[in-house]
């Protein structure tokens, strides 16, 4: 039996091939023992800026050592943070046809959040928006898992690690990852590898050009829980095989998940 994993840090509000990912697996483990990397995903992303081009939305996270994993790092006592975040949200209201609903899931994840470091915050944002796009995969946050990374030497350990310890037969990665996985490894686990192609979807964000790869807020905000579902519903997969001489052989033709 066929059992597909992901692995990604957690994000804040991630863009949507994020979620295509998820929804390509059947279990996804939110790596929150990675590193924390400043000025990366983990506490902002982007959202349309009013008049053009595109903004930050931001967590503010405590001061904390540079080797801090993301489960660590704290979020900043700053009392109007989400509101911040909401206040940049608010010009969509002027253009975007499902602003309501939109903002009644971002405003459960921020303003009812007790969470208290970027790791579990993140972790809520993921549960509630899988839930409202009805992705069912099972969610693993890997520090609650009590996974054993003694085996661990290089980056693509990390997902061959999870991957034995869940008895997943089938690694999912996005395409620009493919390079960090281990051919001979996986080859002598008998687990399979896939690349999950970067979303392709272009979609109206009012009268502005398009902005590319925003928050899944942006795709919400212009295509409903509906729309967005069936765009999720689109991703394209590439399976590998694992050659004798330890490269990847793609498909000719990308399969579109099923």
């Amino acid at each position: 039996m066929t059992k597909r994993m992901a692995g990604m840090q957690p994000y804040f509000f991630p863009y949507l091939g994020y979620w295509q990912l998820i929804g390509a697996v059947d279990c996804f483990v939110l790596f929150d023992e990675a590193q924390y990397i400043k000025q990366g995903w983990v506490n902002r992303n982007r959202v349309l800026k009013q008049g053009g081009g595109w903004q930050y939305i931001q967590v503010p996270v405590a001061r904390h050592p540079m080797e801090a994993t993301i489960h660590d790092v704290r979020i900043a006592p700053d009392a109007e943070w989400q509101h911040r975040v909401l206040n940049k949200l608010a010009h969509y209201r002027s253009t975007a046809p499902h602003f309501a609903e939109t903002m009644e899931l971002v405003e459960a994840c921020l303003l009812g959040s007790r969470e208290h470091s970027i790791g579990a915050l993140n972790c809520r944002v993921v549960r509630l928006v899988c839930e409202a796009l009805s992705i069912r995969s099972e969610i693993i946050v890997s520090s609650e898992h009590g996974f054993d990374y003694a085996g661990v030497a290089e980056p693509g350990d990390w997902a061959l690690a999870h991957a034995l310890q869940l008895g997943a037969t089938e690694i999912i990665n996005p395409l620009n990852g493919i390079s960090l996985q281990s051919p001979r490894k996986l080859a002598a686990h008998k687990i399979g590898l896939s690349a999950l192609h970067p979303p392709t979807e272009v979609y109206g964000q009012g009268s502005a050009p398009f902005e590319p790869a925003l928050s899944i807020i942006d795709v919400m905000m212009f295509n409903g829980m509906e729309g967005t579902r069936r765009l999720l519903a689109e991703p394209t997969l590439s399976r590998f095989d694992l050659s004798e001489n330890n490269t990847y052989l793609a498909r000719e033709a990308p399969e579109t998940a099923g």
